[in-house]
């Protein structure tokens, strides 16, 4: 038994002959009609949805599937990425072993959200369109900050570990043309403290 057996035909050919041949372009569709099949079926029932055209046939329509990523350069030099959307790729060990890559997918979807450390402050900036400032629940503590929204049509939820710790009763939100910006102010050192003497 090959160790790449639990891999596409497609992905085990482009080993063989290389990427760039006349089959590349045909290997890519097909490639995209498995992940769909996939996501059909491994996705939440809610994305996948049945519609009646008027002249009596059905489609299929699946969705909506979003993946993106942000990448910026955090306060110690280090790249940062964020992923936001609510498909995810991940690798799922197969019965024989080896991992295999796979995609899941979720019915609530990873805002994209950006962190930003600003003298005394904390700042996070997140993208929630098409929701209501009312739908938008946020909870705080020291160190992290989930944001939500549940509503027929739009599900965001995001838990946002902070890059500081932060006092959570500092919290000022405000929301506008679909962007939600939440400014925390920085937790201060406990002070030093007093010798004590003893007697």
């Amino acid at each position: 038994m090959s160790w790449d057996e639990d891999f596409p035909e497609w992905f085990r050919r482009r080993r063989r002959f290389g990427f760039f041949d006349d089959r590349f372009f045909g290997d890519m569709e097909k490639m995209m009609e498995d992940m769909f099949r996939d996501m059909s079926s491994l996705g939440p029932k809610e994305l996948v949805r049945e519609k009646k055209l008027p002249d009596g046939s059905t489609v299929r329509e699946m969705g909506p599937f979003v993946y993106g990523y942000s990448m910026t350069v955090g306060p110690d030099g280090k790249p940062v990425i964020r992923e936001f959307g609510n498909v995810k790729p991940s690798l799922k060990r197969t019965p024989f072993g080896p991992t295999k890559p796979r995609l899941e997918v979720k019915e609530e979807r990873e805002p994209l959200v950006d962190t930003v450390v600003d003298g005394e402050t904390v700042k996070v900036v997140a993208e929630l369109p098409g929701v209501e400032r009312s739908e938008i629940n946020l909870e705080g503590t020291e160190s992290s900050l989930t944001i939500s929204v549940n509503n027929p049509d739009h599900k965001y939820h995001k838990e946002l570990e902070l890059p500081e710790e932060v006092d959570p009763n500092s919290s000022k939100a405000t929301y506008k043309n679909g962007v939600l910006e939440v400014v925390l102010s920085r937790k201060k050192p406990a002070k030093k403290g007093k010798p004590i003497n003893i007697q």
